[in-house]
């Protein structure tokens, strides 16, 4: 965890015993600032606004305050988180389940992706806690026989300013309306937008603002670079940047989910284990890629804004990016992912002669000039036959993909029954078929 105050404990901020010796076990070792301003506020039952960046420990600054108040009053229902993406839901949930490792804590995910009749199996295990996107909430609330959050005590919604840009507002306005008025609100959000703002005085009752780090910036462990190229360059580039860093672990962003396969398909081509992450892929895929990545046996994830967001990934060394975000804001959330928790990272830019406005963008909410990324041209143009080619392959592949996504061949539906049944397992929706 970062931003660590030895003199402030998990114990001083009034949490119970259970959770303070949770949280030792999982070594943190002291409350980060958005912990310590939010806690306090949360434990006297006060609606909460949180602003702050994305590392900072927002999610355990919501979720103790929960587990406390569940300790004391254990009921089914009892909180439900809305998150913007599939990943973030599962990410909240894990960690739930290990702070309410010692209070058998069940905990549900609700995402789109996976078979609607097992979350209703989960749903009536009565679960403590809800984690979901409020598309597939919403269709539960709706669908669900039995399924009912009038008695809930918490609602938290996470990254609300991304939850809002993409445009789950009418759900969560249908949601509030079968949640009960009488209950505690908390709004994470990395920007106060005016979408923000409305959804605020919609949902919260004399709420708390706490905000850490109002001003848009970066660590200080992050070394960040651009690259000035001609775009017809920018695969060459892409690919002397990641035999230049070989052995570290890199994520590349892209604009879109096409670039993203593409870029994928194209490293393939040329040896590189790299893996997809994107919004196009069944639920099954990006868990698989996202747990792979993870755990290492992948090291080069390409991945689109799906992956910019509140994802805690450990050990990124570099994060490039491909295509320059439209938002600069983004850029902070994009560079996020690697020097965390004090460790050291690297970010580099591949600025075209269609980037430099935007470019120039992201410096001036960063207040610096960048330093370019010393790299050698001719080594540069000596890849330019072989990711041609590559190039080429790639299109084809994709193109097959495409073709393939009628009726599907016999193999690749052996595939997604394999992938389905990964995906099953990290939402644990294996052991329930066993039973």
């Amino acid at each position: 965890m970062s931003e660590e105050t030895p003199s402030v404990t998990f114990k001083s901020l009034g949490l119970a015993d259970v959770l303070c010796e949770t949280c030792e076990k999982l070594n943190f070792k002291a409350p980060t600032r958005i912990q310590q301003e939010a806690i306090p506020w949360a434990l006297q039952n006060r609606d909460i606004i949180g602003l702050s960046a994305t590392g900072s420990g927002k999610t355990a600054s919501f979720a103790l305050p929960i587990l406390h108040s569940l300790l004391e009053n254990p009921q089914p229902f009892f909180a439900c988180i809305m998150a913007p993406t599939r990943e973030l839901a599962v990410q909240i949930s894990e960690q739930f389940s290990a702070l309410g490792s010692d209070m058998a804590v069940r905990s549900v995910v609700l995402v789109g992706g996976i078979d609607m009749v097992d979350q209703q199996r989960m749903l009536a295990k009565n679960p403590h806690i809800i984690v979901a996107t409020p598309g597939r909430l919403l269709d539960h609330l709706e669908n669900t026989k039995g399924f009912s959050m009038k008695k809930l005590k918490y609602l938290v919604l996470d990254e609300a300013d991304r939850l809002l840009s993409m445009d789950f507002g009418e759900e969560i306005d249908k949601i509030l309306k079968c949640i009960p008025k009488e209950r505690r609100t908390f709004l994470f959000s990395a920007t106060m937008t005016k979408k923000v703002e409305k959804l605020q005085r919609a949902s919260l009752t004399n709420p708390v603002k706490v905000e850490i780090n109002t001003k848009y910036s970066t660590v200080d462990t992050l070394l960040q670079y651009y690259m000035f190229i001609p775009a017809k360059r920018k695969d060459c580039n892409l690919v002397y940047l990641l035999n230049e860093m070989a052995g570290n672990s890199v994520i590349v962003f892209t604009a879109t989910c096409v670039n993203a396969q593409k870029v994928a398909l194209l490293l393939r081509n040329l040896g590189f284990e790299a893996i997809p992450l994107h919004g196009k892929l069944s639920q099954a895929k990006r868990l698989g890629s996202l747990t792979k990545f993870k755990s290492g046996n992948r090291n080069i994830l390409i991945a689109t804004d799906v992956a910019s967001r509140g994802l805690d990934i450990p050990q990124v060394d570099v994060v490039i990016n491909y295509d320059i975000p439209q938002h600069s804001k983004d850029y902070i959330h994009r560079v996020g992912r690697t020097a965390r928790a004090g460790r050291a990272g690297k970010s580099i830019n591949l600025v075209t002669q269609y980037d430099v406005e935007l470019y120039q963008r992201i410096e001036v909410l960063l207040g610096k000039k960048l330093d370019e990324f010393p790299h050698d041209k001719e080594a540069v143009l000596i890849l330019q036959e072989r990711v041609a080619e590559a190039q080429r392959m790639a299109i084809l592949q994709l193109r097959d993909q495409e073709d393939n996504k009628g009726p599907r061949r016999k193999r690749s539906r052996t595939i997604s029954t394999y992938e389905e049944q990964e995906a099953e397992k990290e939402l644990g929706l294996d052991v329930l078929k066993r039973k």
